[in-house]
């Protein structure tokens, strides 16, 4: 499989001394959904700038679409499309009018770009508002016609810098929606940078976590939770005066202790969902009562906080809450 994406030492200081990318590596297939996982500050827009070309690097390489960021700036920008936190929209045009205006700015003709407009308008569901102004769209559909206008001219790599940011549930899901839809029936590969772990859980093939400038760990959401822990299956018991028989049922199956509530015991599971019914059986057999079943997966705040010391704050809240106030 081709790259889309190949990093290596990718470095921006500022001026002070500020490293805000200090030796980043990393590499992203064609077609694939990458999430680059981070709070505010970490390095995660600096870095998207600089793939975007709006910034030059103080040191390392990137190529996008085989095209170096820094020598090859102009080519990297016909292949791309990108859609930034604040991106800035003239809020007096319609979302028609912007989107044939983008189409031109790429050299599409009138005609293609009237088709192009009809296209995005259909696919982010902005058909009924197409014709009012942008100023009048709520959040969520201002960030679908951001996605939109990055895809006028059927980008080969396309960057979301935190799209879902300040959204409520609904429109989050609905943008959820569409990028899935897109990498599956277009092929293009998505560049997803977000502060919320259940966005990089869902979305994103494999992930990579971000720290102080620096990755801290890459791999599948899967691989890097099961790095961290064995899930967790917490039973409750019909009868609470079972809880030494049914320990002792369970501890071939993994590390059996008394759970935080009486008649509950938590095992430590490192066969997984696989052996929740071996477990169960073996209850049974016991003559335990149980009266519920609950198994927890490690989770990526685990693996956060396994390879900083500390919690994503705002990672798991809802967009536009609990987010790290900050520079990125």
């Amino acid at each position: 499989m081709s790259t889309a994406i190949e990093v290596e030492g990718l470095a921006r200081e500022f001026r002070g001394g500020i490293r805000a990318v200090d030796g980043v590596d990393l590499s992203v297939a064609e077609g694939e959904i990458y999430g680059f996982l981070g709070p505010n500050g970490a390095g995660k827009s600096t870095t998207v700038r600089i793939l975007a070309t709006l910034l030059r690097p103080t040191g390392g390489w990137a190529r996008v679409a085989g095209h170096d960021v820094v020598g090859e700036a102009a080519a990297v920008r016909r292949a791309i499309g990108v859609a930034l936190q604040d991106a800035a929209i003239d809020p007096y045009m319609t979302g028609r009018e912007l989107l044939r205006l983008q189409a031109v700015l790429h050299g599409i003709d009138r005609a293609g770009g009237r088709a192009r407009a009809n296209e995005l308008l259909e696919r982010v569901g902005l058909q009924g508002a197409a014709d009012r102004r942008v100023k009048t769209y709520s959040g969520g559909m201002r960030r679908r016609l951001d996605l939109a206008l990055a895809l006028v001219h059927a980008p080969r790599v396309l960057f979301l810098d935190e799209p879902t940011t300040g959204l409520d549930p609904i429109s989050r899901l609905t943008l959820w929606d569409e990028v899935r839809r897109l990498n599956r029936e277009s092929g293009t590969t998505v560049f997803l940078t977000t502060q919320y772990l259940e966005e990089a859980d869902k979305l994103a093939a494999r992930v990579a976590i971000i720290d102080d400038g620096r990755i801290v760990a890459e791999g599948t959401p899967e691989t890097l939770k099961a790095e961290v822990g064995d899930p967790t299956l917490r039973v409750s018991l019909a009868d609470e005066t079972d809880l030494d028989a049914a320990m002792e049922a369970v501890r071939a199956f993994g590390h059996p202790v008394a759970g935080a509530r009486p008649g509950e015991l938590t095992l430590r599971l490192p066969g997984g969902a696989a052996a929740v019914a071996d477990a169960v059986r073996a209850l049974d057999e016991a003559d335990v009562g149980i009266t519920g079943l609950d198994l927890t997966q490690p989770s990526l705040d685990d693996v956060f906080v396994a390879k900083t010391g500390r919690h994503l704050e705002g990672g798991d809240a809802p967009p536009g809450e609990g987010a790290l106030a900050g520079k990125e």
